[in-house]
């Protein structure tokens, strides 16, 4: 087992352990939870051995190897499959030795021992672990300097996960991910037969990966039972439970110190005063554990919406050489309340089709029509590298707004949600998830009608992705969403658009519909032949079929409870501004005005309720529907 005890470290005379202990069993599958900047990835490099502890010790057991991804992605003439191979050094060592060996007892110790590591399948593992992060034979055979950084850094996870170290170490291993690598890294995690303790973001991979939970706050470290939900609910309900301990300790405090007040010089009661005040100076502070709070995101809406559609395309062929288009044929509406989220694996187009809506790139052909005015926004990773490092956020609002007032400027730069020590503080001494912000924030400043967000969450913790996922759905425009984070797709997205072979076409089905879409084709071992089926293949097309059908044959219900919804809000609304009208001092005199606002909400109220009561029957008729097509 991995056992931390006491230990306390310092980075650059800033204290993040404190006399920290926790102890990770063999076989776990353990996340790492905190804050950023609360010292999780100091915590690796204290376990790999490449820090030394102030004080107290991080112990593992002999001979039990640690596994983590280079920080640095392979960029030789080394072809990708090679070079996973070359990761199980063991192996290496073992196939050399036998190759100049003699002595037969050696040779046969030699062999026995790359049959336990499973030697033998080497090659075809590697390969398959390439496959499902995304790489095609074709590709496999590749020499690492010809992808870019993002792809070798699939390539060093690759490499890590095919020599199966008795501790992985995984740092954020789905931030070079698409959607799509992340569902194959999720079951593969799911079967990895050691240890494993990983910091990740994404609650969806925690909650399906991790059996406990060690939490890093307030330079402590404690451990949680079951994955992310269960921590969450289990800390809130502590959380609670400390508040209601004190105030009921500071409540007996308060008593206490009353009594000692009134009669500590009093002869009479001289003793018991002194008693109380003993009792006071033994009495444990209950600590109640603080969350830090997260500035929420903030993204104006438009004051007026363009007709529907804001963009139409027929035919249109898009790319970076007029010969070779990336995608063609496209033939999409996009309306000015939508939710859209594309998905596609990783160089299908996605970041392409972005581009084309926000007028970076052009069309080769086709006919594709903006409405009138239609402004765009677009945020992508590599806008992060577009901030000038010395600038601060107030001064790349004030370069934005040149003839605004410092109070104003300093008001928008604040509505990012950055804190007011971090205005002035240079871009390059940012978090990445304050850069994040900034970057959102420049995007965001003109209210447009469109929004596009190009893998937003890469530097965001878990609370500043829920802060993202409220924002995203309190902005009044429409938004197209490109995430590996699920849980963010599954809360703000309306469709899927999915982006594969030179076309963009709605999807028909929800997430888990593509999950199992995606982990079919990237199966290890679907048993298929190139020209052949496996046998389940027709039981699988029956089923998405009898979807289908389920879906066009509710399609009715889920319009009633599209219409129930917009009856809800309107409801909702007018109930708001008869409350609102309540409190205008001109009628509280004005009996028949007060009747008629009385007699109105009476009505809304009733109206309300009996639309809110039939969206749950109608919402519960539907999913009851589609669980039964499954």
């Amino acid at each position: 087992m991995l056992q931390i005890r006491n230990l306390t470290f310092r980075m650059a005379g800033r204290l993040l352990f404190e006399d920290a202990s926790t102890t990770i069993p063999l076989g776990a599958k353990c996340g790492l939870l905190g804050r950023n900047g609360t010292g999780k990835t100091t915590l690796f490099k204290l376990i790999e051995g490449a820090l030394t502890p102030e004080s107290g010790s991080v112990t593992i057991p002999q001979k039990l190897r640690i596994g983590g991804v280079a920080q640095e992605a392979p960029g030789t003439q080394t072809s990708l499959l090679e070079t996973v191979l070359e990761a199980d050094a063991e192996r290496l060592t073992l196939l050399a030795e036998a190759e100049t060996e003699t002595d037969a007892t050696r040779l046969a110790d030699i062999h026995a021992r790359l049959a336990d590591i499973d030697a033998y399948s080497a090659e075809a593992r590697a390969a398959s672990i390439l496959h499902g992060l995304g790489f095609d034979a074709e590709a496999q055979q590749r020499a690492c300097a010809e992808f870019s950084g993002g792809w070798r850094m699939r390539v060093a996870l690759a490499a890590v996960l095919f020599s199966q170290p008795d501790f992985l170490l995984l740092d954020e291993p789905t931030n070079y991910l698409d959607l799509e690598g992340t569902m194959w890294l999720e079951t593969y995690l799911q079967r990895y037969p050691h240890t494993i303790i990983m910091i990740s973001h994404d609650r969806d991979l925690l909650n399906r990966c991790t059996t406990s939970i060690v939490h890093l706050s307030e330079r402590k470290l404690k451990s949680y039972g079951g994955n992310y939900d269960t921590f969450a609910k289990t800390r809130a309900e502590q959380v609670e439970l400390a508040v209601k301990m004190k105030e009921k300790q500071d409540a007996k405090r308060k008593h206490m110190q009353a009594f000692v007040d009134r009669f500590r010089y009093k002869e009479s009661k001289a003793r018991q005063a002194q008693s109380r005040l003993k009792a006071l100076a033994r009495m444990a502070e209950t600590q109640v554990p603080l969350d830090e709070y997260v500035q929420p995101f903030k993204f104006p809406t438009p004051e007026t919406m363009p007709s529907s559609p804001i963009v139409r395309m027929d035919g249109v062929r898009v790319g970076y050489e007029p010969d070779k288009p990336i995608l063609k044929r496209l033939k999409l509406r996009i309306d000015h309340d939508d939710r859209i989220v594309l998905l596609g694996a990783n160089g299908n187009g996605k970041s392409t089709f972005a581009k084309l809506l926000a007028q970076r790139l052009e069309p080769f052909g086709g006919d594709l029509h903006r409405a009138s005015k239609l402004k765009i926004a677009l945020f992508a990773q590599h806008q992060l590298d577009d901030l000038v490092p010395a600038w601060s956020p107030y001064d790349h609002f004030r370069a934005a707004y040149p003839d605004d007032a410092e109070a104003k400027v300093r008001a928008r730069v604040a509505g990012t949600g950055l804190t007011t020590e971090k205005m002035d503080t240079p871009a390059a001494s940012l978090s990445g998830g304050e850069r994040a912000r900034l970057t959102l924030g420049l995007a965001t400043k003109d209210a447009p009608h469109l929004l596009i967000l190009d893998e937003p969450t890469n530097h965001l913790d878990i609370d500043s992705r829920d802060a993202l996922m409220e924002a995203v759905n309190d902005y009044g425009g429409a938004v197209i969403l490109i995430s590996h984070d699920r849980h963010l797709v599954e809360a703000c997205a309306e469709r899927i658009w999915l982006v594969d072979k030179g076309d963009v076409q709605p999807f028909d089905g929800d997430l888990d519909d593509y999950r199992t879409h995606v982990l079919r084709s990237r199966s290890d071992d679907d048993g298929a032949s190139k020209s052949g089926t496996t046998k389940s293949e027709p039981n699988q097309r029956d089923q998405r079929r009898q979807l289908a059908e389920t879906r066009k044959a509710l399609a009715p219900m889920k319009a009633k409870i599209s219409e129930l919804e917009t009856f809800i809000e309107k409801a909702q609304a007018k109930l708001q501004a008869i409350d609102k009208a309540f409190l205008d001092p001109a009628i509280i005199h004005d009996g028949e005005k007060v009747a008629e606002l009385s007699r109105n909400r009476a009505d809304a109220e009733a109206k309300l309720e009996k639309w809110e009561t039939r969206w749950l029957e109608l919402s519960d008729a539907y999913e009851a529907g589609l669980a039964e097509a499954r």
